[in-house]
């Protein structure tokens, strides 16, 4: 979902927006205020589901977690027929529901195409089933939840990118089946993961040799992350330090709590999804969570369920690029404010995807050996530290398939940056290189059709390049 998250600004940011917005929202037309999204779960003016979007699991070795932990699952969306998979995996803290909406939009774009979202192995340690209950905000806010407790989880302290990887071939192996044309990708650090694929060694055989294409969506290697202002965390005496964090206990990585809804690995992320679950079903009434909110984080009227999600995940509250979506803003007034879709991404999308239950948007529990290693493989070569942690990034000079990139205000230019120092640096055929400022890190995974620019230029490098290898 998101590569970093910058913890000195989270707070100040939000609060400073809330300040803001308590004065009034300024102008802008209303639109669609708090509607629930119909049957197809996009909205009233979604466009329906393409077909049955099984959820199904894949078989992987063995990674010393818990009974059920060595499997991977995928979320299918469009025909089993077509010729062509796009297998995209989601970014830090991202889940195999990032990309439904996304790929519901490339299948009716794009005739043969069936796209698999990945969740990890790490999405089984997750207890999703309090959204099926009939109080979910108790059972997960009142802490009877089953928790992934970090002292009871060293094996996790060994879930890094080889085993990502790993996993991941069998599933990408899975998707070739039958001769069918494979294309990865990936959202941020999802994106990072698709790159070390295509350069990894695999037992002798170089990674990209299973694929027709590569796909990076705000994210890469090779200083992609530059322009956020947050560098990579690489240098031998930083990665020293964080080896021993991970050694003493701190398996998890807890970025994420720096948004001050909680302190465990999961808090964020279950504020999240039942932000989704109440805003997708009940979205013009009050607030169910708003009583539950910090205090450093409660807000200065009554807003409705939608009016909570919109103020957690929208631009215009101060949180980071990183975590945010151009949707719209509070109503400027009434007893109980709603929500106003003015922006690319209306909030009802948004609600619909984070809502799950299952697939989820959001991953529980991070492994902070997974942080580590993609860190180090920025530099997308094979040198001292990549050797020492495993990663065997060993082929990147020799990616002889089409590539696409594609920026948003993110990183300020440096994912296509970075994804042209790729292609100078291989024998890449053939690169598009995208570009939309108006949107933030998570717009392109939510937006509306019409006004998605990463759905447009994807769909034209899948029925062009990707289509033809």
């Amino acid at each position: 979902m998101t590569s970093r998250l910058p913890r000195r600004t989270v707070l100040g940011g939000m609060i400073g927006g809330l300040a803001l917005a308590a004065a009034g929202t300024g102008a802008g037309t209303a639109v669609a205020a708090g509607r629930a999204p119909d049957a197809t779960g996009q909205g009233p003016t979604g466009r329906g589901a393409v077909g049955p979007e099984p959820y199904v699991p894949v078989a992987v070795g063995g990674g010393g977690g818990p009974a059920g932990t060595d499997r991977v699952h995928v979320l299918k969306v469009g025909p089993a027929t077509a010729g062509t998979v796009l297998v995209l995996v989601p970014g830090m803290f991202g889940a195999a529901n990032d990309f439904r909406l996304l790929a519901r939009d490339l299948v009716a774009a794009v005739p043969g195409l069936q796209v698999w979202a990945l969740d990890r192995r790490e999405e089984n340690l997750a207890d999703r089933t309090g959204f099926t209950g009939p109080d979910p905000l108790a059972y997960y806010l009142d802490g009877h939840y089953r928790s992934q407790d970090p002292a009871a989880s060293p094996f996790a302290a060994h879930w890094g990118l080889p085993l990502t990887l790993t996993d991941l071939r069998a599933v990408v192996r899975a998707a070739g089946r039958g001769g069918r044309r494979v294309v990865l990708g990936g959202h941020s650090w999802g994106a990072t993961t698709a790159m070390a694929y295509a350069a990894w060694d695999f037992d002798g055989c170089p990674g990209h040799r299973d694929l027709a294409g590569l796909v990076v969506v705000d994210g890469g290697v090779l200083g992609a992350f530059d322009g956020t202002g947050d560098p990579v965390l690489d240098s031998p005496e930083e990665i020293r330090q964080r080896l021993a964090a991970i050694d003493a206990g701190a398996v998890f990585d807890l970025t994420l709590s720096g948004v001050g809804l909680g302190s465990r690995a999961e808090s964020t992320q279950i504020w999240y999804q039942l932000a989704g679950h109440y805003a997708l079903r009940d979205p013009d009434g009050p607030s169910l969570l708003q009583p539950r909110l910090p205090d450093a984080l409660a807000l200065p009227y009554t807003v409705t369920n939608a009016g909570l999600l919109g103020v957690l995940v929208d631009a215009g509250f101060g949180w980071p690029n990183s975590i945010t979506v151009h949707s719209g803003h509070l109503a400027d007034s009434g007893d109980v404010r709603g929500w106003v879709d003015t922006g690319i991404t209306p909030l009802s999308r948004v609600a619909a995807a984070y809502a799950g239950p299952v697939p989820a948007v959001w991953e529980w529990y991070w492994p902070a050996r997974l942080s580590v290693d993609l860190d180090v493989t920025d530099a997308y070569t094979d040198s001292a530290p990549a050797r020492s942690l495993g990663l065997r990034l060993l082929h990147a000079d020799r990616l002889d398939i089409p590539l696409y990139a594609f920026g948003t205000s993110y990183a300020k230019g440096t994912i296509e940056e970075s994804a042209r120092k790729v292609v100078s640096n291989s024998r890449i055929p053939y690169a598009t290189y995208e570009t939309d400022t108006g949107m933030n890190h998570l717009d392109p995974l939510f937006a509306a059709p019409a006004h998605n620019t990463l759905t447009r230029t994807l769909a034209g490098f899948l029925n062009g390049p990707a289509a033809a290898r």
